[in-house]
C-alpha cells in the first residue's frame, strides 16, 4: 500500500490456520485490516487458500547426501545458513569462520583475524550481508558477507564469548560471555550499546523477540533473564530451574519463552508476567536443546538420554517422544513448515522425524564423529551438519 508517497507492506501471521476456516479468516481479516477493503475480499480468500495448501502438502522428501566440506584443519564449533540457503558459514578452532556456496561446496571466504577459537557464529538475516562471529579471544568481530571484510572489532567482554545473536532488524548484535555478561553493539558504528549485568555465571544462549524491543538470555547460574533492548534493563528474572540452562527461545509472537536445563526439564513462561505455566518432564538426564516450530504451537527437546519430545505449548501435553538414536542428542530443530524434527546426536548420526507421528524418516549416516549441529534452510528442502569429524555434509 502506499503511504506518504512510498510503498510500504504490512505482514499480518495466521499462526492458527487450518483447512476449515476459510471464509472466517477472511472475513476477520476484513475486518481488523482497514487497509484492505471489501473489493479485495475474493483475493484475500484465495491468498488464504493458497496458504492452506502449502500447509497440507505431503512433505515426501527425502534427504540425499550431496557434499562433504572439509577446509578447517581443527574442529568445528558451529554452522548456520543465510535465509536463502544459498550460503552458509562454518566456525572453528582454526580461529577462522568460512563463507560457502551451498550449491557447489565452493569455498567464497576466509574470515581471518581472531586469535582463538571462532566459537558464535551467526548471519544476519533475512537480509545476509553481513556475518557476525564470537571468539574465544574475547571479541566479537562483524563482517562483509559479500568481500569477507571486516567492518568492526567489538572489544569489551573480560572473558570468552560463546554465543551471539543479530537483532531482526540488523541493527544491533548481541554477545554473551564466560564473563556472566551479555553486551549490546551497534552494527553501523561498532560501538558497545549497552552491557546487560545481572547474571552471576556465564551466559551461554540468548534470543531477541520478533520485534526486536526484548532480549532473552539464559545462564549457567540457573536463571534466565528478560531485557529492554531499549534502556538495558532487566524486566524479569526467570526462576525456577535446579540446573545450568542449554538454550533459550522466544515464540514468534513473543508472548511465551521456552527454556531448556540440565535439571532435565524445559519450562515455558509467559513473557509478560515472567510466570512459568509449565513445566514439561519426562527426560531422565540433562535437557540440551529446546525450540519452538514457527507457529510457536509446539516446543520440542532434545536431551542426553538419547530421545527427544514433542510438546503442545497450549495443552503442555508430550504429543510423541522421539526414540531411535544411540547416544545423546545435543540439537534439535523444527522444519520451516513445522512438519518434521531434526535432531543431531553422539551416535554420529542425524535423524529426521514425523512431527506429529513421531517415526524416524530418515537416518543421515556417514560422520565418522559426533553430530553437533544440524540446521535447515529457509525454504526447508536442505539440511547441513557439522561434526566432530572436522567436516560438514550437506544433504538436499
Amino acid at each position: 500500500y502506499e503511504k506518504g508517497g512510498f510503498l510500504r507492506t504490512k505482514s499480518i501471521d495466521l499462526l492458527d490456520l487450518t483447512p476449515e476456516c476459510v471464509n472466517d479468516l477472511a472475513a476477520e481479516i476484513l475486518r481488523s485490516e482497514p487497509l484492505i477493503t471489501e473489493t479485495r475480499a475474493e483475493q484475500v480468500k484465495q491468498l488464504v487458500i493458497r496458504l492452506q495448501k502449502k500447509q497440507t502438502q505431503q512433505d515426501h522428501h527425502r534427504f540425499c547426501f550431496c557434499k562433504e566440506l572439509k577446509a578447517h584443519i581443527l574442529p568445528l564449533t558451529n554452522v548456520a545458513f543465510d535465509k536463502s540457503g544459498s550460503r552458509f558459514i562454518t566456525g572453528s578452532y582454526d580461529r577462522t569462520c568460512r563463507v560457502w556456496d551451498t550449491a557447489s561446496g565452493t569455498e567464497l571466504h576466509v574470515l581471518e583475524g581472531h586469535r582463538n577459537v571462532v566459537y558464535a557464529i551467526a548471519f544476519n538475516n533475512p537480509y545476509g550481508d553481513k556475518i557476525a562471529t564470537g571468539s574465544f579471544d574475547k571479541t566479537c568481530k562483524l563482517w562483509c558477507a559479500e568481500t569477507g571484510k571486516c567492518f568492526h572489532t567489538y572489544r569489551g567482554h573480560m572473558a570468552e564469548i560463546v554465543c551471539l545473536t543479530f537483532n531482526p532488524q540488523s541493527t544491533l548484535v548481541a554477545t554473551g560471555s564466560m564473563d556472566s555478561t551479555a553486551k549490546l553493539w551497534d552494527v553501523a558504528s561498532g560501538e558497545e550499546v549497552a552491557t546487560l549485568t545481572g547474571h552471576t555465571a556465564e551466559v551461554l544462549s540468548l534470543c531477541f523477540n520478533t520485534v526486536g524491543n526484548q532480549l532473552v538470555t539464559g545462564s549457567f547460574d540457573h536463571t534466565v533473564a528478560i531485557w529492554d533492548v531499549a534502556s538495558g534493563r532487566r524486566v524479569h528474572t526467570l526462576i525456577g530451574h535446579m540446573g545450568e540452562i542449554s538454550n533459550v527461545q522466544f515464540n514468534w509472537d513473543c508472548s511465551f519463552i521456552v527454556t531448556g536445563s540440565m535439571d532435565k526439564t524445559c519450562k515455558l513462561w509467559e513473557t509478560v508476567s515472567g510466570k512459568c505455566v509449565a513445566t514439561l518432564a519426562g527426560h531422565k538426564e540433562e535437557v540440551l536443546d529446546v525450540c519452538f516450530d514457527l507457529s510457536g504451537q509446539l516446543i520440542a527437546t532434545a536431551s542426553a538420554d538419547g530421545t527427544a519430545r514433542v510438546f503442545s505449548t497450549a495443552t503442555h501435553q508430550c504429543l510423541v517422544t522421539l526414540e531411535g538414536h544411540s547416544g545423546e542428542i545435543s540439537k534439535i530443530c523444527f522444519s520451516p513448515q513445522g512438519t518434521r524434527v531434526l535432531t543431531a546426536s553422539s551416535d554420529k548420526t542425524a535423524r529426521l522425524w514425523d512431527a506429529h507421528s513421531g517415526v524416524c524418516l530418515q537416518v543421515l549416516e556417514g560422520h565418522t564423529d559426533e553430530i553437533f549441529s544440524c540446521v535447515f534452510n529457509y525454504e526447508g528442502d536442505a539440511i547441513i551438519t557439522g561434526s566432530k569429524d572436522n567436516t560438514c555434509r550437506i544433504w538436499y
